[in-house]
């Protein structure tokens, strides 16, 4: 099982940049940190998919950053050493397991407690869980779970954890302290004006202090 070593996931979503183009923006995150990169665009051919997830493997080549497709195991098979993130209605993860092999990272989205003790069962390496707190963005699986529902799912699964939804820095210093493993985040980064230094405040605020 491949090992998860990055405490921040970036998803991508071109439409929330600010009309900035998306690639330079990923390129200036990891000028600063090493995070994963999840390519979540939606609305993109096969094709235009591996394109861009192409552009972006170019620059998330720096040791440590990790480049994940959502859900498309496809274009995942078409890339060297990438891997995949299944959306909640997905394909379940042994028969994504079976697709992709064992040497490529497979998570999952959950959105309940049970989820996360299912998917970790059935042998993901990692879970996102959320909506956390209230965002725009998850609003169609309903209200935010909250903080303790994060500790619980912590308290009880052993894979790594990551929290999604209306992330910012003081928020993921709290699930953390959860126990959550990391945070994702989309418009916290990819909408800031300053994209340096909301990453740097941002991997600051889910790295354990030593």
């Amino acid at each position: 099982m491949p090992g998860v070593d990055f405490r921040l996931l970036v998803v991508t979503d071109r439409h929330q940049t600010n009309g900035r183009p998306l690639v330079p923006l990923l390129q200036r995150v990891l000028a600063v940190a090493a995070p994963a990169i999840q390519l979540r665009e939606r609305d993109f051919s096969s094709g235009e998919l591996v394109a861009l997830a192409r552009e972006v493997q170019s620059v998330t080549a720096s040791p440590g950053s990790q480049l994940l497709i959502n859900d498309r195991i496809d274009v995942a098979l078409a890339l060297e050493g990438v891997g995949v993130h299944l959306r909640s209605n997905s394909l379940s993860v042994p028969v994504a397991r079976r697709l992709l092999g064992t040497g490529r990272l497979l998570g999952v989205s959950v959105h309940g407690v049970e989820e996360a003790m299912q998917a970790e069962s059935q042998g993901a390496d990692y879970i996102v869980l959320g909506p956390i707190y209230e965002t725009p963005s998850k609003q169609m699986f309903g209200p935010p779970l909250g903080i303790h529902t994060l500790e619980k799912a912590c308290s009880l699964v052993r894979i790594p954890i990551i929290g999604i939804g209306g992330v910012t820095a003081a928020r993921a210093r709290e699930m953390r302290r959860a126990g959550a493993f990391g945070a994702a985040v989309i418009t916290a980064i990819l909408g800031a004006n300053d994209i340096e230094s909301a990453t740097r405040e941002l991997l600051d605020a889910v790295t354990p202090v030593p």
